[in-house]
């Protein structure tokens, strides 16, 4: 007689197939020490670029594309968060592979992005799209999730205002993005409603320090808001 037969108040979600994965590969990740530092970074300008762009070039480029954009880039910068940690040491990737956090119905999958840095906008965004997509029908190949060196978990469209992501190992880092939201914030010493999005980078801090973390998340965080990119 199965679980739920037993209790039919209830539904048993068994630890098996991709719900196991996750469970194994938490539990893993939760041993690291982590730390998590925040930035709240104002989003307009980013914003009205992802509308330019999209009306230039004819294709729906939204800001998490601009985001995996200045991600890369800004990783670039920072080698030490495009990393692993292995048993050999800490491996600085001279390739940036974004992995994105994608929710199927089956559980969360972390597709990746290769070469990211090489990639403009446009590409980007298309290639997640199709990326996001298949993997949501079960069509991606198992290599699809292969390689990552850095993760992005943007939760903006479930409406929340922040989320500190647990790291996916072996990767040393991964960046947790809210929703944008309106919010007052002062320039040049008036204040203003703005367009601001908290950011949260998780850092294992056996491979990175506080200090170089926090220049990296610092440095996203200005190329986002001048939309630099």
């Amino acid at each position: 007689m199965s679980e739920q037969a037993q209790a039919p108040d209830r539904t048993l979600v068994p630890l098996t197939g991709l719900r196991g994965i996750i469970s194994r590969s938490m539990t893993q990740a939760w041993q690291a020490p982590r730390v998590a530092l925040g930035l709240d970074v104002p989003m307009d300008a980013l914003l009205a670029r992802a509308k330019a762009i999209s009306a230039e070039r004819g294709v729906k480029v939204t800001p998490t594309a601009l985001m995996l954009q200045a991600l890369a880039l800004t990783l670039k910068e920072h080698p030490r968060l495009n990393a692993l940690l292995t048993d050999k040491g800490i491996e600085e990737i001279h390739a940036v592979n974004l992995a994105v956090a994608v929710h199927t119905d089956k559980g969360l999958v972390t597709p990746v992005i290769r070469d990211a840095g090489t990639k403009d906008a446009v590409q980007l965004a298309e290639e997640l799209g199709q990326m996001a997509t298949a993997a949501r029908t079960g069509k991606l190949a198992p290599a699809a999730y292969q390689k990552g060196t850095f993760t992005l978990s943007n939760l903006a469209t479930a409406g929340i205002d922040w989320v500190t992501p647990i790291l996916n190992p072996p990767q040393v880092g991964i960046l947790g993005v809210g929703q944008t939201r309106e919010a007052v914030v002062v320039r040049d010493g008036v204040p203003a409603v703005a367009k601001v999005a908290t950011l949260n980078l998780v850092f294992d801090h056996r491979a990175v320090d506080g200090y170089p973390a926090s220049l990296f998340l610092r440095d996203l965080g200005a190329r986002l808001q001048a939309a630099e990119l």
